[in-house]
């Protein structure tokens, strides 16, 4: 790994354990020094993609919820999204693979 994409890994694990820290210290539901650690773990993570993409033609596996509407979005792509898990596995049980 390239000094630049190596030094945005090191950010990037620098940035989770901040996050980490802040959320173990959280002082209440609007902590802003929780706020504050998501955005610079969002920024770090942001630093760390482009330099992966840009140094080895790279992408990452995850996806940023920038908008807050990552989920709805998420939804439109899979009509399953909003069955309920115990209607499927009634699914399931319901399917007798040893018929007679």
């Amino acid at each position: 790994m390239s000094g630049t994409a190596q030094e945005a890994l090191r950010m990037l694990v620098s940035a989770f354990e901040e996050h980490l820290a802040a959320v173990q210290q959280r002082r209440g539901e609007q902590d802003v020094a929780v706020d504050d650690a998501y955005d610079a773990l969002a920024e770090a993570f942001d630093r760390y993609e482009a330099a992966m993409d840009v140094e080895h033609g790279e992408s990452l596996p995850m996806l940023l919820d920038e908008d807050g509407d990552l989920e709805e979005e998420l939804d439109e792509l899979d009509p399953h999204a909003e069955e309920d898990e115990d209607e499927l596995d009634d699914d399931v049980v319901d399917f007798d693979l040893e018929r007679e």
